[in-house]
């Protein structure tokens, strides 16, 4: 066999194991009701703070909620929920998910790490195989939410995410008041149009400090400044959610802040937020 054959015989291999992969991808992803990728088109906004809350706020009313950790490079899904240091289990069926708080499904690059020093070093193409692995050989099994935390920006990762599930209920877009994160909020929401994901809302993260003592509220970041890209880009604003240090303490702690303090403003916050994210995949079913 000549080298052409050969190297025809390899392509043709590997499109036939791409080919079964997205139909194992389509079985498992069709046994979940509602998809959600949570994005911001920057850094340093706590996106994976807000998508771990509002999972934990989706189950909080009932419902069977996964979460996959889709920042392959970063991922700190499982410290948030107490789960560094996990393993992903393999059996007969395929790999089953970390089951976390309240029954949480977890998948993450963390629980294939040996430890949490190790990087990722990986070039795209690397990345998006192992997400289309974590979406087809993944155990997920019935659920009523899957709720997706990609990392900053609009490469790779969400890219392959956006593409693989043409059928994602909708994007959640996570931002603070400040005027450089509303900039950054238009490619996001640009980004997601361009791929036909629906708009579910923006989320004001970090929307002014409550003194847990005096009740005392400073507009650390300014603010208004979430709902004035919403009104600006035609998509729905969800809500604010104030800075709280308890935030950041329950979060080191791998405690889920809204269980453990589910009477402070911002614990109200993203439950009621949780609650419009109920509405927009009901009235789009």
């Amino acid at each position: 066999m000549g080298d052409e054959a050969k190297a025809e015989g390899a392509r043709e291999e590997r499109m036939e194991r791409l080919k079964q992969e997205i139909e194992r991808l389509k079985a498992k992803m069709g046994k979940v009701k509602h998809k959600l990728a949570v994005i911001s088109g920057k850094g340093g906004v706590g996106k994976t703070t807000v998508a771990v809350n509002l999972a934990v706020a989706l189950a909080m009313r009932g419902h069977e909620v996964g979460i996959l950790d889709a920042d392959i490079n970063g991922p700190c899904v499982p410290k948030m929920l107490g789960l560094s240091g996990s393993r992903l289990v393999a059996g007969p069926p395929g790999v089953f998910p970390v089951v976390g708080p309240l029954g949480i499904r977890v998948v993450s690059m963390d629980f294939l790490l040996p430890d949490e020093e190790t990087p990722v070093i990986w070039r795209g193409p690397l990345k998006s195989v192992a997400i289309r692995q974590f979406l087809a050989d993944i155990v997920w099994g019935t659920l009523d939410y899957l709720v997706v935390d990609l990392p900053p920006g609009t490469g790779d990762e969400p890219l392959t995410i956006m593409q693989l599930l043409p059928d994602m209920d909708g994007a959640i877009i996570v931002t603070i008041p400040s005027e450089v994160s509303q900039v950054v909020v238009k490619k996001a929401i640009t980004f997601a149009r361009k791929l036909g994901i629906p708009i579910v809302g923006i989320i004001e993260n970090m929307s002014g400090f409550i003194c847990p003592n005096c009740g005392t509220y400073v507009p650390i970041f300014m603010e208004g400044g979430g709902e004035k890209i919403a009104k600006k880009m035609g998509v729905p604003f969800l809500g604010r959610i104030p800075i709280d240090p308890r935030i950041c303490e329950a979060s080191d702690a791998g405690e889920p802040f809204i269980v453990k303090h589910k009477d402070t403003p911002a614990a109200k916050a993203f439950l009621e937020i949780a609650e419009k994210i109920e509405a927009f995949c009901k009235e789009n079913e």
